[in-house]
């Protein structure tokens, strides 16, 4: 893993962040040596969260360093026979556990739609299915802020994002939230972690206990622009915001860089908070809220006053970002060991759970306008399909093939949300506009 000062760590082993049936699967397989028969899975959302009109594929770069830090370690092994959970030749398998395969992808910050192969997986069956509660913990967390987050950047309308989450969920998710939503677009975070971990650039201001620890509001501000300097971003909320911005500017001056928000009819209060400011002759200092803010609240403020929004309970836990709902299911395996043996498509059929068989390949077709009029799937190798090809090498061998900064990655999917009409863009509850096409290429080339 790679630090953004250019130093490395080495990821703990991932192996035991999975379930206990997985290795009730590689038991029995290694016994009858279904194990070691080649297979493919694959990783897709049968329908996106309802109301939602597209998803955003997250968490890729941190699936790989997972994939490759998937190692069992002697201590792991010993529990895992000490609790019968595996026996001596699953336990053999296990200390020698390397993933050999390939896998390809949808690019980190691709838009992806119900049907979407996001990710497949090819190797033994053995050291594939191991890797199932990874690989959908990942994608399911981090596509599932990556999505909401995507849609807090349509309504912010280019104005500043501030992720501030991490208090609102557990330290290690908070940290790969805060990741997922900068690669959809936000501008910072308050998690320290992320921007030592992956460069995400960081924001924070000060909370109401700083104000109430000292003798009044004047002292507190005083004492945090000695330390920052009159660019800082002061919290007026305290007692009451009309005398908060008062305070900030005497203690300030004009040149105050921000006072933040945190309560109340924030429309309102930020209405008159430009007014106060402005008369006070503050008029370059910005405009910060926070408060439980999702899409549809910023959306609101559109056309007030407000220069930057800060996110956090809503972005990475509870309604905010409803799951991502994928599923890693077996598309096809071999019935013999050996590199050469033919694959048969396997599929579930079970009402409403559904899969198609068979290894996916997936196509977007542009119109000439460069938006985005069809995603078609197919079985098999893809032969004269239009469009540009969603899923790229990623895993060959076991080796990682394909790994863009992040940079690289906010960028990949500014340019994919940018092949989005706007109707896919609307934050009213709505249906995916492509998926029907997807689900068509699908059954037509199941049949």
């Amino acid at each position: 893993m790679t630090r953004s000062d250019g130093g490395t760590d080495t990821l703990p082993s991932t192996a035991l962040l999975t379930d206990h049936y997985e290795l009730t699967m590689l038991r029995a397989a290694l016994a009858d040596g279904t194990a070691h028969h080649q297979a493919v899975f694959e990783a897709f959302a049968r329908r996106l969260p309802a109301g939602r009109r597209y998803g955003v594929v997250a968490g890729l770069g941190r699936l790989v360093e997972a994939i490759q830090a998937f190692r069992f370690t002697d201590a792991q092994v010993a529990w895992l026979e000490e609790q019968g959970i595996a026996d001596a030749r699953t336990a053999a398998y296990l200390r020698d556990y390397r993933f050999t395969g390939q896998v390809d992808a949808y690019r980190e910050g691709e838009i992806c739609f119900p049907g979407s192969p996001v990710l497949t997986v090819t190797g033994t069956f053995a050291e594939c299915v191991v890797l199932e509660t990874l690989v959908l913990s990942v994608l399911n967390h981090d596509s599932a802020v990556a999505s909401a987050a995507a849609r807090m950047v349509t309504a912010a309308r280019g104005r500043t994002l501030l992720e501030m989450g991490s208090r609102r969920t557990g330290e290690a998710s908070a940290v790969a939230a805060a990741r997922a939503a900068y690669v959809a677009g936000f501008d910072a975070t308050s998690n320290l972690e992320a921007g030592f971990r992956y460069g995400v650039p960081t924001r924070g201001t000060a909370a109401h206990a700083f104000t109430l620890a000292h003798t009044d509001e004047r002292a507190a501000f005083a004492s945090q622009v000695a330390a920052l300097g009159t660019g800082t971003t002061l919290l007026v909320d305290t007692y009451d915001t009309a005398t908060g911005i008062e305070n900030a500017v005497a203690v300030a001056g004009p040149a105050l860089g921000a006072v933040r928000i945190d309560s109340g009819d924030l429309a309102a209060e930020a209405r008159a908070a430009r007014a106060r400011l402005d008369a006070l002759g503050a008029t370059s200092t910005r405009i910060a809220v926070t408060s439980d803010l999702d899409e549809h609240t910023i959306d609101a403020l559109a056309d007030v006053p407000v220069d930057v929004y800060g996110a956090g309970t809503r972005l990475v836990g509870g309604s905010g970002h409803p799951t991502a709902g994928m599923v890693y299911k077996l598309v096809a395996v071999a019935d013999r060991p050996g590199a050469d043996a033919p694959l048969r498509p396997v599929a579930k059929t079970a009402a409403g759970k559904a899969s198609t068989g068979g290894r996916k390949t997936a196509h977007r077709e542009l119109d000439a306008r460069g938006r985005a009029v069809r995603e078609t799937v197919v079985v098999g190798p893809a032969t004269d399909v239009p469009g540009r090809a969603l899923q790229v090498a990623v895993i060959r061998d076991g080796h990682v093939v394909h790994a863009p900064t992040l940079d690289e990655v906010r960028a990949h999917h500014r340019g994919a949300k940018a092949e989005l009409l706007p109707a896919d863009l609307d934050l009213a509850d709505g249906s995916p506009r492509l998926v029907a096409a997807a689900a068509a290429d699908l059954a037509g080339s199941a049949a």
